[in-house]
């Protein structure tokens, strides 16, 4: 994994790609009973932790993760992997304002050097290294006039999304309830659709039932801290 992180991290940064991230954890998880979704362990990792190390070994040079509804119980599993309140995770003031109001709040805290980026969910079990990686590449390679990729499935629009640093200013500058999918909506043509190699993009845990689905692929361990 080592090798791995330093072959992927250092192909990027010989390119001047700066790709920073928002990792947005911030939900109530209301179709989960209220349970914060970014703590279901994958193979013993909580998703909050997986995506961490992914994002970083894909070669992001900065992660903000925005927490909210959940914090008390996600801030003490990020302190003690190491993670510092205020720099690598900020905390919602008021997360009722919703997932455009946390994604501003990540974008905001991101610094201003970087060329590109990426907004990714937390309860996304299936978004790894690879798919992180083929997703900048795939903005690298973008159509000329596009600024926003967006990973589809099947022709159903996934996450993460990848968008340039002017996107991100433009974002910004726009009234509190404008995002990325509103900038999208407002400029259809500068919007890359981009065909996924994997399903994985289009796959999240919002309820109890996509977790029994996760499970009977058998292919990965999924569940509740706590839960033989």
């Amino acid at each position: 994994m080592a090798t791995a992180t330093r072959t992927t991290a250092s192909t990027l940064h010989a390119a001047g790609l700066r790709v920073g991230a928002v990792l947005l954890a911030a939900g109530s998880g209301s179709r989960m009973g209220y349970r914060p979704k970014s703590l279901l362990l994958l193979d013993g990792e909580p998703l909050i932790l997986r995506h961490w190390r992914v994002l970083h070994t894909a070669g992001v040079q900065v992660v903000r993760v925005v927490l909210g509804h959940h914090a008390a119980q996600i801030e003490p599993v990020l302190a003690a992997a190491g993670l510092r309140s205020g720099t690598d995770w900020i905390t919602h003031p008021d997360p009722e304002q919703g997932q455009v109001s946390s994604q501003r709040l990540g974008l905001a805290a991101l610094p201003a050097s970087l060329d590109a980026v990426l907004v990714a969910l937390a309860d996304q079990p299936l978004i790894g290294v690879r798919e992180i990686a083929s997703l900048i590449e795939a903005y690298r390679h973008r159509p000329a006039g596009t600024g926003v990729v967006v990973p589809t499935v099947r022709g159903e629009r996934g996450n993460p999304v990848i968008f340039s640093a002017d996107v991100r200013e433009r974002i910004l500058q726009g009234p509190q309830d404008f995002g990325c999918r509103q900038w999208q909506q407002a400029h259809p043509q500068a919007v890359h659709r981009w065909a996924a190699p994997g399903a994985g993009y289009g796959v999240d845990l919002d309820t109890p039932a996509d977790v029994e689905r996760l499970r009977a692929m058998g292919a990965q361990d999924v569940r509740w801290p706590g839960d033989n």
